[in-house]
């Protein structure tokens, strides 16, 4: 899918800011103020000295309470823990606002299925954030892979966050890299070899994890996860083989950048349209049963 970022021909889509991390700042309150098609209008967080930091550069207004927040905008972002997005983006949804979901949608799948029933009920635009899959080189991987007969396929995706830093969280600390890392893996062996069946692991999540994939059409891939070692960059690769030349996907010289003025617009055109695309709350529902059923051993 090739997104139309010519001028935007409507209002900006007044979104509110749930969290005020260090997420949420580098991305979140970033890329929705830039706009044109979004505009941040309000950020809350459970700090509200940490939310006037995160609105103050955009002059966002900064609500005293979550119910605040859902009356100073039209749709809601979440940059929190997964158990806190569980708690409130189903009241997000309840309330009438279109969504911008974080990975994993919830601490375990029947959060995450209370998140993705509350969307579908109300009928709100949905959209989950799986940062890569919005920049055009990613998009041209996957046109790519649907054309190829893919026998077998290995990935990875490494990082050393979890060691110390901004991003060493407590919810990733303990669930590790299955939770955070594996759904962009995931994602990307299911789209490009096809829908994966099942999920055999071995290792911890907190420190690295082997996952094989089988794959409905027969085809077996291999994904590596760790966020606990020491890298100079994040690496995230996938190789697909078959019977045509080998197909290869690396993060090593994209610009991340590339992905934020896509992102915005994709989830600005649903919530104008009232329509979500293939990224919505059902899509990481999926992903994250696909994660739940992993078997260990």
């Amino acid at each position: 899918m090739t997104t139309d970022l010519s001028p935007w021909p409507h209002r900006p889509v007044e979104v509110g800011l749930v969290g005020a991390g260090p997420w949420a700042r580098a991305m979140h309150a970033r890329v929705l103020a830039a706009g044109p098609e979004t505009r941040l209008a309000a950020v809350w967080a459970r700090r509200t000295d940490a939310a006037r930091e995160a609105a103050a550069p955009y002059a966002a207004h900064v609500a005293a309470d979550f119910d605040e927040l859902l009356d100073h905008c039209e749709a809601v972002a979440f940059a929190v823990p997964p158990a806190v997005q569980a708690e409130l983006a189903p009241l997000a949804a309840k309330a009438g606002k279109a969504v911008l979901l974080e990975k994993p949608l919830g601490p375990d799948l029947d959060s995450a299925r209370r998140v993705a029933d509350a969307v579908s009920e109300a009928g709100v635009v949905s959209q989950f954030v799986l940062t890569k899959r919005y920049h055009p080189a990613t998009r041209s991987f996957l046109e790519a892979a649907r054309a190829a007969q893919v026998t077998g396929a290995r990935s990875c995706y490494l990082h050393g966050a979890f060691l110390g830093g901004e991003m060493a969280t407590g919810w990733r600390l303990e669930h590790g890299a299955l939770l955070d890392l594996g759904p962009h893996l995931i994602d990307l062996l299911n789209t490009a070899v096809g829908p994966i069946a099942a999920i055999r692991a071995t290792g911890d999540p907190r420190r690295w994890i082997e996952l094989t994939c089988e794959h409905a059409n027969g085809a077996v891939s291999q994904a590596t996860l760790s966020g606990s070692v020491n890298v100079p960059r994040a690496i995230t690769r996938v190789e697909l083989f078959g019977a045509g030349q080998p197909l290869m996907y690396d993060t090593a010289e994209i610009n991340h950048e590339d992905c934020w003025p896509v992102l915005r617009r994709e989830f600005a055109d649903a919530v104008r349209t009232g329509t979500s695309a293939e990224l919505d709350a059902r899509y990481g529902l999926n992903l994250q049963a696909l994660l739940d059923g992993v078997v260990l051993g």
